[in-house]
């Protein structure tokens, strides 16, 4: 986790930037995958919280060593996306920066398919399931998003993204093909 690559979408009229973010990040989460990478972190430095303001930003920041991050800048992945984005060079991380975990947060929306699943596995009527779901419905959600596509359903989901509080020593640990964790670290700067 000593270097990182920023890649910046470029503003483009035609689509919008949560669009973009999704198209970048679902083929990074494809590539991460197809190396079989676990020692890849991202992170989404411009990222914001909020109800209403929730968004990943127009950054994606890919940590790594710099050789992993040179395997994975030489993958096509970013072809099609060319135009749309700016990659910057792969640049030591800056010393005395803290650190963070970045994690993948996953709510209990109380969707149809959810109190049906609830309702299957608990026995339950779906009328009984819904109003346990009730109140969790009505929690709304602060945290940025990126909106991707199931690799093995196609199906779209949101994938909500957490960034830990800033802490003064790294931790050492795994990350999935998202390049999240929910234990290791990522320089956070």
């Amino acid at each position: 986790m000593d270097h990182y690559v920023d890649i910046r979408l470029r503003p483009d009229p035609d689509f919008p930037p949560p669009m973009l973010m999704g198209a970048l990040y679902g083929k990074l989460h494809r590539t991460l995958q197809d190396l079989d990478a676990n020692d890849i972190g991202v992170s989404f430095p411009d990222h914001k919280t909020g109800v209403r303001a929730r968004t990943p930003g127009d950054r994606l920041r890919l940590h790594g060593e710099k050789k992993r991050l040179e395997t994975l800048l030489a993958q096509p992945w970013l072809k099609g996306l060319r135009e749309l984005v700016a990659c910057s060079e792969i640049a030591p991380v800056p010393a005395g920066v803290h650190h963070c975990v970045v994690q993948r947060r996953q709510f209990n929306t109380g969707s149809p398919s959810r109190v049906r699943r609830y309702a299957k596995r608990h026995d339950v009527s779906e009328a009984q399931a819904r109003e346990i779901y009730a109140g969790v419905a009505g929690k709304q959600i602060s945290l940025p998003f990126v909106e991707l596509a199931s690799r093995s359903t196609r199906q779209r989901f949101c994938l909500f993204i957490e960034h830990g509080k800033p802490q003064s020593q790294p931790a050492n640990g795994r990350f999935n093909h998202y390049g999240l964790s929910h234990e290791a670290t990522i320089p956070w700067f």
